[in-house]
């Protein structure tokens, strides 16, 4: 199975940032679901070129990774 990698950022503000990378095909929106379900509705979408890919199948790992800042 593929990677999918879900790229979050959170700035200053509070506005959250999300970017889908690996997920070909509309399989990626369901990232946005998961997305809702946590963080609340989405006030705007890109949809990139892999999108518009044959789908890959998507599984969703909700294990968290993230950058330590200093």
């Amino acid at each position: 199975m593929e990677s999918h990698d879900l790229e979050i950022e959170i700035t200053k503000d509070g506005k959250v940032r999300a970017k889908v990378v690996g997920a070909k095909g509309k399989g990626c929106l369901d990232y946005v679901k998961l997305l809702e379900q946590i963080v609340g509705k989405v006030q705007a979408q890109e949809l990139t070129s892999e999108y518009y890919e044959p789908d890959s199948r998507v599984q969703i790992d909700t294990a968290v990774r993230g950058k330590q800042q200093q």
